[in-house]
């Protein structure tokens, strides 16, 4: 819900610590009306502890079948250990299930070991494949450079 702006930069804040977090209402009603992606947002006594975005991806490599990807996942550290992340990614199954998708993936910073351990108890296998980022800052400035 837009409302949800403020307590989910509020979480990304706690995940990167970046001054350049913007988390606009407006971008939070665009992607609750795209049936391709999902802001999960989770709450204890209404105040938000907890969000995951799973975005869903087109492949032919399994007819229709889509893929999906799950970003920015956060459980605010006075709220771990309760069952907030166990919850979200009950939620994200839900929705990968229900559309259809191959897979789930998720990258996560190397040294974050605590959520590297979430996730393999969630289970995530995170020795089968490896992960690749590349940002914004380092995109080349035209297809043609080499």
């Amino acid at each position: 819900m837009p409302e949800d702006a403020e307590g989910i930069q509020g979480l990304y804040a706690e995940l990167v610590g970046s001054a350049e977090i913007a988390v606009q209402p407006e971008r939070i009603a665009h992607i609750a009306g795209d049936a391709n992606t999902a802001l999960f947002v989770a709450e204890i006594q209404a105040r938000i502890c907890g969000t995951a975005l799973v975005s869903l991806c087109n492949d032919v490599m399994f007819k229709s079948q889509p893929f999906a990807v799950v970003e920015n996942v956060v459980v605010t550290a006075a709220s771990r250990s309760v069952g907030v992340g166990r919850l979200l990614f009950a939620h994200i199954e839900a929705f990968c299930l229900a559309a259809d998708c191959s897979k789930i993936m998720l990258l996560s910073s190397a040294e974050r070991a605590d959520a590297h351990r979430f996730f393999e108890r969630a289970g995530f296998t995170g020795s089968t494949k490896r992960g690749f980022v590349k940002y914004r800052r380092h995109f080349s400035a035209s297809p043609n450079q080499p």
